[in-house]
């Protein structure tokens, strides 16, 4: 199944998971303040998030990445494996270059936010990854993503394979993304429509097996399509 994403004018469906009560109870408390949010349920660690995320379809989890038992990494695999709704997944954490954010992320999570964001920046984030775009503003999360990378080339050639079947265009497509480049930013590069980025974007994540953008910005670095520091020629 695809990511969940809300209908039209309902309100976004909320898990949050943490093990510590005080945060995941303030965070629920903040998202409840807002008009276009429910909190349909908290979770103390990762086996209870798979359960209630399970009993009530959230189209965005807040995950802790570090809880006892069932962590936020295992909790993610099993909600992003295919066959689930696939809800959207931001990790939670206090460190920014956390590999087990990078491991998370790997996992099918679709950004991440430190713990102490400011409550607007929580609530825009919230709203991103329901509209179903990755949560890629913030450049630490490249920073993680090609730090990781580096350190730990991905073991799956299989995806490294699929790029060949990329087109050349949609090879500079992926390595802008991979850059941080927003639809509309690759669209003034190559003079094209936003349409037509959206197209080859979609074309990208069918070919290599990919579920958003930041499963496409893990691959490009992990397989050395992109070297961290570089950048694609105007």
């Amino acid at each position: 199944m695809s990511a969940a994403t809300p209908s039209p004018g309902a309100p976004v469906r909320i898990v949050v998971a943490d093990d510590h009560q005080i945060v995941r109870n303030g965070f629920a408390g903040l998202l409840g303040t807002q008009p276009d949010f429910t909190v349909v349920g908290i979770a103390q660690d990762g086996a209870e998030a798979v359960r209630v995320c399970r009993q009530t379809s959230p189209d965005v989890i807040l995950m802790d990445v570090r809880m006892p038992g069932v962590d936020g990494i295992e909790a993610t695999r099993q909600l992003t494996s295919p066959g689930c709704d696939r809800p959207h997944i931001v990790i939670l954490t206090t460190f920014d270059l956390d590999e087990y954010v990078y491991d998370a992320l790997r996992a099918g999570a679709s950004g991440f936010l430190l713990k102490d964001v400011t409550a607007e920046q929580l609530f825009h984030a919230v709203r991103v990854i329901a509209a179903g775009e990755a949560l890629l503003a913030p450049t630490v999360t490249r920073r993680l993503i090609s730090e990781f990378a580096r350190q730990r080339p991905a073991t799956d050639s299989s995806r490294a394979a699929r790029l060949a079947t990329l087109t050349p265009r949609e090879t500079q497509v992926l390595r802008l993304v991979a850059e941080g480049l927003s639809n509309p930013e690759i669209a003034a590069r190559f003079t094209v429509t936003e349409e037509t980025v959206k197209t080859h974007v979609s074309r990208i994540l069918a070919k290599l097996g990919l579920r958003d953008r930041t499963q496409a910005v893990v691959t490009a670095y992990e397989t050395g399509l992109v070297v961290p520091g570089s950048r694609e020629p105007g």
